[in-house]
């Protein structure tokens, strides 16, 4: 693979990350996503987070791209006649006419690099988002043993890192609110953690609030005000400590 189609299939693949993180995350904490990609941006402009290397590589690379691009495009839903009795016009080339329409068309092609290319980075890519659609599909089960397979793969990574978030946030979907805390909990004390601490503690916040333990989502938002006063979760953190 040439020195700029991999540039571009790593650009590619940042935006499509952050798109899935947004989505994975609930709606109190989506702009997490917007810290991650900044992340991953540095990452990938140092040469220290994804690697091509080789054939096998360049392979997976090639296979995430066509994932990415099925799961990058654009959902167009379909257009009335113009007159009754005439021919709907024509989607828009390479669309989609839902949301779930492209997730159930990208999803084998994301399983598909991981089935072929299992211990590439193409490969733990393609794990973590086939895990975010599984999630936004509802197939909560699937998702959670995917989050797992890139835990278990990338424990220590930012890949890792983001997994265990979104099991998380499938705990607390699922309603299963203490789970949620301790991974949270456990997110917020890993020193080497790279996702940004006041979103995580937002999360940990309002999954405190929703199981009943008020005085620790109390504390949590506490912190979040006065540990970070210039983030923009701290308005939200007020919100929430007036509602308490």
């Amino acid at each position: 693979m040439k020195r700029t189609e991999r540039h571009r299939l790593k650009e590619n693949e940042l935006a499509h990350t952050l798109a899935r993180v947004n989505d994975a995350l609930s709606k109190s904490g989506r702009e997490i996503g917007f810290a991650i990609v900044g992340l991953l941006v540095v990452a990938a402009v140092s040469g220290g987070y994804f690697i091509w290397r080789g054939r096998t590589e360049a392979a997976g690379g090639a296979l995430l791209a066509e994932a990415l691009t099925i799961a990058e495009a654009p959902v167009v839903p379909p257009a009335p006649p113009p007159q009754p009795g005439a021919t709907p016009p024509a989607p828009p080339p390479n669309s989609y006419p839902t949301e779930q329409a492209k997730l159930e068309a990208a999803l084998p092609k994301f399983l598909d690099v991981v089935g072929r290319y299992p211990s590439t980075d193409a490969g733990l890519t393609a794990r973590y988002q086939a895990a975010c659609i599984l999630a936004e599909l509802g197939r909560a089960a699937e998702a959670q043993v995917k989050y797992q397979e890139v835990i278990d793969r990338d424990s220590s990574g930012i890949y890792g890192q983001m997994a265990r978030l979104g099991l998380a946030n499938l705990e607390v979907a699922g309603g299963q609110f203490d789970r949620a805390i301790t991974i949270y909990k456990e997110l917020t004390a890993d020193r080497e953690t790279r996702l940004p601490l006041d979103g995580i503690l937002m999360q940990l916040g309002h999954a405190y609030a929703r199981a009943g333990k008020t005085s620790d989502a109390r504390q949590t938002f506490t912190r979040v005000v006065d540990e970070f006063p210039q983030s923009l979760y701290a308005p939200q953190a007020k919100q929430e400590l007036a509602k308490l």
